[in-house]
């Protein structure tokens, strides 16, 4: 038997004035769309921007429905679509936000299994990088590569197993 360890670096923020200027604006992106979630249920209104290599940002928020599996969360509503209409531009990255009964969390929020397996699978498709941006009012958290996000994939190759 053999004990093994997974680990990541991950960057802290206190204040988005320490971004570049260009996760600025992919942070201020995420915060208006997370104003377009349809959460009528859970009043927890996320908000998700991808940029793409091109300079171009796409933005979802989520959307609940009355029937809960049939919603779908901000961070898939936008990578489907930038997978969608832009195949062959890679995505750089992805900023994502949270509020609740439309105030902004302290804290940053983190995606789901089910989007960690879809950003993990735009990144793989791409064969480059996905940098990811957590946005919270006081603090933000950044990697530099997606696949922290998922250290043990399920990817093309369990298929093929």
């Amino acid at each position: 038997m053999k004990q093994k360890k997974i680990s990541f670096q991950y960057t802290e923020f206190t204040s988005e004035k320490e971004l570049s200027s260009e996760l600025k604006e992919l942070a201020n992106s995420a915060k208006i769309i997370a104003k377009t979630a349809y959460s009528p249920y859970s009043k927890f209104n996320v908000g998700a921007a991808i940029l793409l290599e091109n300079g171009k940002i796409i933005t979802g928020s989520n959307q609940e429905n009355s029937a809960y599996p049939s919603g779908l969360c901000a961070e898939r509503v936008a990578l489907f679509y930038a997978n969608s209409q832009y195949p062959d531009i890679a995505i750089k990255a992805i900023a994502i936000i949270a509020f609740h009964n439309k105030k902004e969390l302290d804290q940053p929020v983190y995606p789901c299994g089910a989007c960690r397996q879809v950003i993990s699978e735009s990144q793989s498709r791409q064969k480059k990088p996905i940098q990811v941006l957590f946005l919270g009012k006081k603090l933000i958290h950044y990697i530099e590569n997606a696949s922290n996000l998922l250290p043990l994939e399920f990817d093309k190759n369990s298929l093929n197993s």
